[in-house]
């Protein structure tokens, strides 16, 4: 079985820190380059967790200001 992209599980990993408190909403994630060394992986494979997360609707990027996580009440799912 083929083992998970970085990507998806690092996607996964941010979705988490959200549905856990870590990052509310509004709150700016780390930079491209913090997160590449926190999780050893190359800018493009940050690139591609963002624009997982964005499709998934738990951030929002503005030009020249960052990226910043929603409000987990238009994408949660309720269990």
């Amino acid at each position: 079985m083929p083992a998970t992209p970085d990507y998806l599980r690092i996607a996964d990993e941010i979705v988490a820190d959200v549905r856990s408190g870590k990052y509310k909403p509004g709150d700016k994630l780390p930079s491209i380059a913090q997160l590449c060394k926190q999780y050893f992986v190359s800018p493009s494979t940050i690139q591609l967790v963002n624009v997982r997360l964005e499709a998934l609707g738990v951030i929002s990027r503005h030009q020249g200001k960052g990226i910043f996580v929603t409000d987990p009440e238009t994408w949660l799912r309720k269990p």
